[in-house]
């Protein structure tokens, strides 16, 4: 299902490029508009993982870099079945993380590094728990092509007054009507990327990656501390890069937080509360700390290890 839905979006933004392109520059320009967008798919196929990954300054963890968080990860994807991914750190004081890649085989994890200091052992699990859960259910490949897609689409907006201005006959109706919907489109892209991904995925990998990591009160405890910290704590890669909003656990972008038509994600406390319903089905007594609680110290990248060198993390893998 997640394949049909990429291939339609991508069908769907082919007829929208090679339109824009008409209207700005006749066949001449429909013609290039349809290699700019064969080449924007092949790309957003093959490397947009890449591309998202760079954009965020991400640095490739392992074992020895940073052992607690591989542990995490490596642990959940064998829960999960999954190959173990690549793992990633972005250097980012905003508590958040996100996964990428095309299928499971080529698959990576992000997090960022004040997602790793602010939260416990048993929360990161969750989160990335999550995550893997997106990469299972391949909504990854969804996610990464509509960013690429979507920056694509914000250019048509960024050349459109270099068109209609170097344009012989500026008086040309379809030249006017071009750019102006090439400069609406641009504003907008980010908007075209919330609708494109269904945002019932996010609830269906907060069920699963409940159930990979074992205990749905990780991730709602991690779901409400990174929802403060996207609030309080600006990203501004995210900022600059909008179409990529959609690839977080949480909105990274400031002044988001309504459950609303246009919104990249569902209201946080709707996810809370679907994962507190679920944690009281499989018997678990403890609630996911409200919005008032102050905020636990930082346990540090890796947990807090005690006398022994432990760092107190019982998973379900251990």
């Amino acid at each position: 299902m997640n394949m049909t839905r990429t291939a339609m979006l991508i069908a769907l933004m082919t007829v929208m490029f090679m339109s824009v392109g008409y209207l700005l520059g006749g066949s001449g320009g429909m013609m290039i508009a349809l290699l700019i967008a064969i080449a924007t798919n092949a790309i957003g196929y093959w490397n947009s993982d890449k591309m998202v990954l760079r954009m965020y300054n991400a640095q490739e963890a392992d074992e020895r870099t940073a052992p607690e968080y591989f542990r995490i990860v490596r642990g959940l994807a064998a829960n999960a079945g999954l190959p173990t991914p690549k793992i990633y750190i972005i250097h980012e004081d905003q508590a958040n993380a996100f996964a990428t890649g095309r299928n499971p085989e080529n698959a990576a994890v992000a997090a960022t590094t004040g997602l790793l200091q602010r939260l416990t052992p048993e929360e990161i699990a969750g989160v990335m728990a999550h995550e893997l859960a997106h990469v299972q259910n391949r909504d990854t490949l969804t996610m990464t092509i509509t960013a690429t897609l979507a920056g694509a689409i914000s250019m048509l907006g960024n050349f459109a007054l270099f068109f209609s201005g170097n344009r012989e006959n500026g008086n040309n109706i379809l030249s006017i009507i071009g750019t102006v919907i090439a400069m609406i489109v641009a504003p907008f892209a980010a908007m075209i990327v919330q609708m494109a991904v269904s945002r019932t995925r996010e609830y269906a990998a907060d069920r699963r990656g409940a159930e990979i990591c074992g205990n749905p009160l990780w991730l709602a405890s991690a779901l409400n501390k990174i929802a403060r910290s996207a609030k309080t704590t600006v990203n501004e890669e995210a900022e600059h890069n909008p179409a990529t909003a959609h690839m977080f656990i949480i909105n990274p972008l400031s002044g988001r937080g309504a459950d609303n038509l246009f919104s990249t994600h569902p209201d946080t406390d709707n996810r809370i509360a679907a994962l507190q319903q679920m944690a009281a089905e499989m018997g678990f007594s403890h609630s996911a700390p409200s919005s008032r609680v102050t905020p636990e110290p930082p346990s540090g990248p890796w947990g807090n290890h005690d006398d022994q060198g432990s760092t107190g993390f019982k998973g379900p893998w251990s």
